[in-house]
């Protein structure tokens, strides 16, 4: 009999994530204006696609960016959402291929570090998108079997600093192994509309982390779905990192479609929730302050939606993990 979970994963062969990610940056290229962003070509004919730094950017802006991020794999739509009695922007993601998408691609697992060279400066930013899956620098590519060919590269970088020409050659050519004219970069800081849409859609991601870190196989999430709260826009990034934390790990809900046996599932599930931490119940932002900026000295246990759905196909039941709370994403955004 024919295993739908290996015919499912067979597709993915013929899928490039760089290849759908670039023709989403096209489309913010042309409408540029409209999204309040600005587009800059380096002398190497790399593009740079300035979605905060510089700019005022946009919530679609960051609805795009962050669809980019994903290879083209997931749906960003903006909604309202409804937390304890009022009303909040936030984001709705539906993921195609979860694994691909959010770890091949949107995982922002690569510490960009271009070294300073003479009087000319480094560039140092966290990227994240489908040029990672040609990079394949990260642990995390030993688990995807995916083999990413494209002759285009997009790599997505929280950063107040817009890349100059020998980073995109670096990023092009040494990391990438093509010329510098296919390379486009995305740039939004956290402190930013675009930046704060972005972080937002990165809810299913930190969900299938989550389950990776807990030694679930993600090979076998077919399916993934998640709704987040989108905070306002911080006056710098210290805050926003604050804000856009806890619209995660107090309002965001993530629901999986699996296929694999329920004690894989059972043997993991109260550990995946935001809630399984000591630190829960303490905003984001006091808890990074106090580890002077070091996401290393927080608790792992902690980065986690704070709801989770996981529905089996194979059984047929739902398993839930956590709960939302409304009044700490209150007090986060409104404060």
């Amino acid at each position: 009999m024919l295993d739908p979970l290996a015919a499912y994963h067979d597709t993915s062969s013929a899928i490039s994530l760089n290849d759908r990610a670039a023709a989403i940056v096209e489309r913010m290229i042309v409408e540029q204006v409209s999204l309040g962003i600005a587009v800059h070509r380096l002398e190497n004919e790399a593009v740079v696609v300035d979605c905060g730094s510089r700019t005022l950017g946009s919530f679609e802006a960051g609805r795009l960016y962050a669809e980019a991020c994903m290879g083209g794999l997931g749906d960003v739509h903006l909604c309202t959402l409804d937390l304890g009695g009022w009303s909040t922007p936030g984001v709705e993601v539906d993921v195609e291929h979860p694994l691909l998408a959010c770890m091949g691609s949107q995982l922002a697992g690569w510490a960009v570090e271009v070294p300073r060279r003479g009087d000319e400066p480094g560039f140092y930013a966290l990227g994240s998108g489908p040029a990672r899956a040609l990079c394949r620098r990260e642990r995390i590519f030993g688990t995807i079997e995916h083999r990413e060919s494209s002759s285009t590269a997009v790599l997505s970088m929280e950063s107040w600093g817009l890349p100059t020409e020998r980073a995109a050659d670096w990023i092009a050519e040494g990391c990438c192994r093509l010329s510098a004219e296919g390379l486009y970069l995305l740039i939004a800081p956290t402190a930013s509309l675009a930046g704060s849409v972005q972080v937002a859609a990165r809810v299913v991601e930190v969900a299938l982390y989550k389950l990776h870190r807990s030694g679930f196989d993600l090979t076998t999430v077919f399916a993934a779905y998640g709704v987040c709260p989108v905070a306002p826009v911080a006056a710098d990034d210290l805050a926003a990192v604050g804000r856009t934390n806890d619209g995660i790990l107090y309002g965001g809900r993530v629901w999986l479609s699996v296929r694999c046996e329920d004690a894989a599932i059972e043997a993991i599930l109260e550990e995946l929730p935001s809630s399984a931490s000591g630190d829960y119940g303490v905003p984001f932002g006091d808890l990074y302050e106090r580890a002077c900026a070091d996401f290393y000295q927080i608790d792992p246990l902690l980065f986690s939606p704070a709801e989770l759905y996981i529905t089996n196909a194979k059984s047929g039941r739902t398993h839930h993990a956590g709960r939302v709370a409304p009044e700490i994403v209150r007090e986060s955004f409104l404060g």
